[in-house]
């Protein structure tokens, strides 16, 4: 449990730079430039990703159960899921739901993490998604306060939305039947 906390504190604490020191972050890429800034916080949140991952995967075998959400909440939290693809994708590829969304990554981050708090009722599952989604309602509150960056996205133009909702929903059904099972060893659909 103690690398899943490290993880998180790492992971989340670089992501969150921008919302409590926003003047630090800009003096640190100006002391450092912005290629070492952004090779020494891609370090960072790699170790504390594979930490969140290890230290996650670590707990699953001895879990502190916190509650036993109902069969139910299954089907919500894939109904969640489903548009979290999409929003993802909409992130990188600026039109109209770009637009809808604002933040499509927060949109995406705060659906996943919501949909799998219905699903997972272990300490480990409350930290991880937890901290994932309070992470993500931090961040887009502060959004409005600060100046925003932009992303590196392809160029806007109406086959954009297309693309975000096939590419969203293949991605989606991917992980549905095979990809969840491969990556993380749990079955959404029964065979």
């Amino acid at each position: 449990m103690l690398q899943l906390i490290i993880g998180l504190v790492l992971f989340l604490g670089v992501h969150s730079v921008s919302i409590v020191a926003h003047p630090w972050r800009d003096a640190m890429v100006a002391r450092l430039g912005e290629w070492p800034w952004k090779g020494l916080y891609g370090i960072v949140s790699l170790v504390g990703l594979v930490l969140i991952v290890r230290g996650y995967a670590e707990a699953r075998f001895d879990p502190v159960v916190l509650y036993s959400p109902p069969a139910w909440t299954h089907h919500l939290s894939m109904l969640l899921m489903l548009a979290v693809f999409p929003a993802l994708l909409a992130a990188y590829f600026p039109g109209r739901i770009q637009r809808m969304l604002k933040h499509p990554m927060l949109v995406a981050v705060k659906a996943w993490a919501l949909a799998h708090l219905l699903v997972n009722g272990t300490l480990a599952a409350l930290l991880l998604f937890g901290g994932f989604l309070a992470w993500a309602v931090a961040d887009r509150i502060s959004l409005k306060r600060r100046a925003q960056a932009s992303p590196l996205q392809a160029p806007v133009t109406p086959a954009n939305d297309i693309i975000v909702v096939v590419g969203g929903l293949a991605l989606y059904a991917a992980f549905l039947f095979w990809l969840h099972a491969s990556l993380f060893g749990v079955a959404l659909i029964s065979p």
